[in-house]
């Protein structure tokens, strides 16, 4: 039988935890993880609601974070009986397992090997990154054997304009697909990030229909967004442009090499979009091939059909060769970026 990909086996293992949660059949031993923190946080909710909603709730419930975690301290909450309850719950808050010392790493795979069925533990990563680590081995296999990983990650952008939807229906408000689709463009595509700017754009919208005037009147536009704007600007031959996107930056106190990784992406994006339309395919294949949404993606096509290979091959080698002065010379950063955005407009002048 062929291995699930990881992208399938993870939906499998949120499918499969929602389920449980519904039905009340949790299992012993959740790793809960990944970026999306707004789904992270209110399946954890609900989860404590089930498994604590009782007259000993208080008393069934034990929690840790790294501060006060440790093996015989989680074994004795694991051990204890629970008070007018079928089950009790403990929750680990932000313990990386796999960098504390030998001798605890082994306790940590024995205990989390043998869970009795009373008893719920999940292990809750916010601040710090799950990662196996494979070398690790015994408490890597107790991990692999015993725990259920769900990682919340980045939803899809049909599942997120429906959620932007409901949302702004809350306020009272209508929004179209096309303005869902640019919302989730211009901030990170996270729900903690979008649930704020959806209030913002709700209470700054009078009308009823929430315009796009609205979104860029209120919205913080994420670095992505930002340096499309900039990558856009000098494709467009619009230099002062793309030097005030630059500056508007440099006011957020964004670091300057960050902003050449970012605009270096994008031109990266727009080669690959060139390459697509040369072969004859288009904005689904840029799509698959680099994780962009719909909406970005449009207009990397839109802009890639601007522009010529010359172009692209020429800016990624600019990107390059700017990285390789920020890390090697005296000059300021934020002036090398200034001058990446000159050169960059004088090579699509040229085309």
């Amino acid at each position: 039988m062929a291995k699930k990909k990881p992208d399938d086996a993870a939906a499998e293992a949120e499918r499969r935890f929602k389920a449980d949660l519904k039905a009340g059949t949790l299992g012993s031993f959740y790793i809960i993880c990944g970026e999306e923190a707004f789904l992270r946080s209110h399946y954890v909710e609900l989860a404590t609601k089930k498994l604590t909603d009782g007259p000993a709730g208080e008393f069934n419930f034990h929690r840790f974070s790294a501060d006060d975690c440790t093996p015989q301290a989680l074994a004795d909450a694991i051990d204890a009986m629970p008070m007018m309850a079928e089950r009790t719950l403990v929750r680990v808050d932000d313990v990386d397992l796999f960098k504390q010392p030998e001798g605890a790493r082994e306790q940590y795979a024995a205990i989390l090997s043998d869970i009795p069925d009373y008893c719920c533990v999940l292990f809750v990563y916010d601040t710090v990154e799950f990662k196996i680590n494979s070398t690790m081995k015994k408490l890597a296999a107790a991990v692999k054997e015993h725990a259920q990983i769900v990682s919340f990650g980045k939803q899809s952008e049909r599942s997120l304009c429906a959620w932007i939807t409901r949302h702004f229906r809350a306020h009272g408000k209508s929004v179209t697909d096309e303005l869902c689709q640019y919302l989730i463009f211009r901030t990170d595509g996270l729900m903690t990030t979008l649930g704020g700017e959806i209030d913002k754009i709700a209470a700054y919208q009078e009308g009823e229909a929430i315009t796009r005037g609205a979104i860029d009147a209120v919205v913080i536009p994420a670095l992505s967004a930002q340096t499309f704007d900039i990558s856009d600007a000098v494709v467009n031959r619009d230099f002062e442009k793309a030097l005030f996107k630059l500056q508007e930056l440099y006011a957020m106190q964004t670091d300057p090499i960050v902003v050449l990784g970012a605009i270096g992406a994008q031109m990266r994006r727009l080669y690959y979009a060139r390459v697509i339309l040369s072969s004859g395919g288009g904005q689904k294949e840029l799509m698959e091939l680099t994780g962009l949404k719909s909406y970005p993606a449009g207009l990397t096509m839109t802009a890639a059909r601007r522009v010529t290979d010359r172009f692209c091959q020429s800016a990624i080698q600019l990107v390059l060769d700017t990285d390789l002065a920020m890390k090697t010379s005296a000059d300021e950063p934020e002036r090398l970026l200034e001058l990446l955005l000159v050169r960059l407009a004088q090579e699509a002048q040229h085309g």
